[in-house]
């Protein structure tokens, strides 16, 4: 039995995740943490899981780390420089740290697809949309896909990205420019876009409900004791 504190445990993930740990015969929600508390952590507890906001994510990974507790960090906004620095700050024998931009399995396997595509398209571009409450733009999931896309261009260079000094061009990663929509009655939605000499490949994914996310939780919780370092994204866990 893996014991857990969730801490955004107030907001739409941390609602999920304790629904799905309900349902899980071997994992129990002991203690829940609002976003904006302090991330103490009661005695009994076993592991955390973050699903606060991005400003407040990095505080909660270090309280749970310090306090020698593995965290799956299922908040946006940790970038490939946000993961770097803090492979670079762990101390030697530090508890293990997930961090997992997206808990949908199809999300996952969409993102692989755009990295192979990657090196077949010199023009690439991300637009996504999620709900209206979503705190930050562009999303983890966009952030991430983004960043594996330059990673399999490294060798052939920055993908085609006209007039990038226009506000309307969207935000730049690794070269990639990312479009967010934020609106009422999307769930979650990411088209990654690849033109070519007289055609246009479009991988989308799309969620249309919460419940997409319950295998990825459940997977991720899983596998969180038997990990070490610092593991990015559910793709290892699926694929090893």
């Amino acid at each position: 039995m893996i014991r857990l504190a969730v801490v955004g445990a107030s907001g739409r993930m941390g609602r999920l995740v304790a629904e799905v740990v309900d349902g899980m015969p071997d994992a129990q929600v002991v203690q829940r943490i609002g976003s904006s508390d302090p991330p103490r952590f009661a005695e009994e507890v076993d592991a955390v899981v973050d699903v606060t906001l991005p400003h407040v994510s990095p505080e909660v990974v270090a309280a749970a780390t310090t306090a020698g507790l593995p965290v799956l960090v299922g908040t946006s906004g940790w970038s490939g420089e946000r993961v770097g620095s803090l492979r670079a700050g762990r101390a030697d024998g530090a508890p293990p740290v997930l961090i997992v931009p997206n808990f949908s399995i199809g999300a996952v396997l969409a993102a692989r697809f755009a990295e192979q595509a990657a090196t077949w398209f010199e023009s690439i571009e991300i637009v996504e949309a999620h709900h209206a409450g979503k705190a930050d733009s562009p999303s983890g999931t966009a952030v991430a896909t983004a960043e594996r896309i330059a990673a399999a261009r490294a060798e052939l260079g920055p993908v085609a990205a006209p007039h990038t000094d226009q506000r309307a061009r969207g935000q730049q990663v690794g070269s990639v420019p990312i479009h967010s929509l934020r609106l009422d009655g999307v769930q979650a939605k990411q088209d990654v876009l690849f033109g070519g000499s007289g055609e246009l490949l479009t991988i989308r994914h799309e969620t249309v409900s919460p419940a997409a996310y319950a295998a990825g939780i459940r997977l991720a919780l899983a596998a969180l004791p038997t990990l070490a370092g610092v593991t990015v994204g559910l793709e290892p866990l699926l694929f090893g």
